[in-house]
């Protein structure tokens, strides 16, 4: 009766700990490199972090341009500060099917302007669309150290 018990329980713990581990594997929380538009040129690196529910994005380090480099074209208290340590993306929700983050914002720091965003991971990338009305642009974005 004992050794069926703990078979019982092993499993079940077994079963909780792969759960968690396949939900972690698919959650955009982490560094990511993004991959300008030309699909080739990694620009830089976001955090992406959880903060009261929702998630959100910060430039932790620039490829392509100086670490001081500011945002001249940004709207609000945003305008002229660094990019480095900026945050990009906010207001990502946790949608019903589970696999996307939708009805936030990203900010695009080369032109100040700020889009609709939603997020999803594809695989081992994330993908990453911006979009105004029903125009859109989506790029991918690498895990950090690939």
């Amino acid at each position: 009766m004992k050794s069926r018990i703990a078979r019982t329980l092993s499993l079940l713990l077994l079963t909780v700990f792969l759960t968690g581990q396949a939900y972690a594997e698919d959650s955009p929380i982490g560094l990511w490199k993004t991959i300008d538009d030309d699909g080739k040129t990694p620009k830089s690196h976001v955090q992406i972090f959880e903060r009261g529910g929702k998630l959100c994005g910060k430039v932790v380090k620039l490829l392509q341009s100086e670490p001081g480099k500011r945002c001249d074209q940004c709207p609000g208290e945003k305008k002229d500060q660094p990019i480095m340590g900026m945050e990009i993306m906010w207001d990502l929700e946790k949608q019903p099917d589970g696999n996307e983050y939708a009805d936030g914002k990203i900010l695009d720091p080369d032109n100040g302007k700020v889009y609709r965003c939603k997020i999803w991971r594809e695989e081992d990338t994330l993908k990453v669309r911006g979009y105004i009305a029903f125009l859109f642009r989506t790029q991918t974005w690498h895990p950090v150290g690939d």
